[in-house]
């Protein structure tokens, strides 16, 4: 099961709000999932989802809001015999009617065909409790979380410009950053960074997603953290490797062509170590010293040696 619809799966499952509340997510709900017709002959509304839970948590806001039982139909899907589609549906004139008002999706009496709204109604926005439902119904009816190992993205989806508009001023009310963009026909309110979607997971009431998300998070970091320390060490490892390398080869050169015995007493006996002891680093190196000395005083006679190493090759190719 995906990370957004464990989500949803947990805000379906939340307790009964109080009645403002199951007004404003079931207005959420509405606004994002459902089809609205209105005409003389054949009024309805239409909520379509594939989650059981979310379908549950729908007819239980119709009938906790006003009282009104929605009529159900499960389909079974041809692909996968564990998948249905709910659709849940009201055609009943006086609960439409009563439906449509109350959660501001119309203006006065459905006889007067007026066209729906698809607007947060303003008391939604009035208080923060409204808010916080309405994020959440909109949410269980067109919103998805990329699965958090992957990547942090949020983003609800509408067909509804206006809508778009609102909700991302609602969004932002909390602090959240979001934005709009078009994508095909449709209007995507988003904002991504883990931190945003902690919070607006927390506004839903969606705490066990956001200790999981959390947790994730924490992981990454570490695996991250984990990486940037290896590829820091084993870069190092190869940075002192390939200077190894280039102090034997110097020594090797210096002793076919000149012999070490020509050497000042300093330079001749690093570089004997450095030959006997060619893992050693050159803080092990300095404490063999008589008397030892420091990794840079070390550092400093080995880059001599490659100098010289150097000036005889050059010598060389110009006889």
């Amino acid at each position: 099961m995906s990370f957004a619809s464990e989500t949803k799966n947990e805000l379906s499952t939340l307790p009964r709000p109080k009645l403002c509340d199951c007004i404003a997510e079931f207005a959420g709900i509405i606004c994002f999932a459902g089809v609205i017709n209105i005409n003389a002959n054949n009024s309805f509304l239409k909520i379509y989802t594939e989650n059981a839970s979310v379908a549950r948590r729908i007819f239980n806001l119709c009938k906790w809001s006003f009282d009104i039982h929605m009529d159900v139909r499960i389909k079974k899907h041809k692909a996968s015999r564990y998948t249905n589609s709910y659709t849940l549906y009201v055609g009943e004139k006086e609960s439409l009617n009563t439906i449509l008002i109350e959660t501001g999706l119309i203006n006065g009496n459905m006889n007067n065909r007026e066209l729906v709204h698809f607007r947060i109604h303003d008391a939604f926005i009035s208080s923060e409790c409204c808010r916080k439902a309405f994020i959440r119904g909109a949410f269980l009816g067109g919103g998805s979380i990329t699965d958090p190992e992957k990547n942090y993205h949020f983003e609800i989806v509408t067909h509804h410009y206006l809508l778009s508009k609102d909700l991302c001023n609602l969004l932002n009310s909390f602090g959240l950053y979001a934005k709009t963009v078009i994508r095909k026909s449709n209007y995507v309110v988003y904002f991504k960074g883990s931190e945003n979607i902690v919070d607006v997971l927390n506004i839903m009431g969606a705490h066990k997603a956001l200790m999981e998300l959390e947790n994730i998070r924490i992981m990454k970091e570490m695996r991250n953290n984990v990486n940037r320390v290896v590829n820091c060490e084993t870069a190092n490892l190869e940075k002192t490797l390939d200077a190894a390398m280039k102090q034997i080869w110097s020594i090797q050169y210096i002793q076919e062509h000149m012999g070490l015995k020509n050497l000042p007493k300093s330079l001749r006996e690093i570089a004997e170590l450095r030959m006997k002891f060619q893992d050693a680093s050159l803080k092990e190196l300095g404490e063999m010293l008589d008397p030892p000395i420091g990794k840079s005083g070390v550092n400093h006679r080995l880059r001599k040696i490659i100098k010289i190493a150097e000036n005889l090759q050059n010598s060389t190719k110009a006889l």
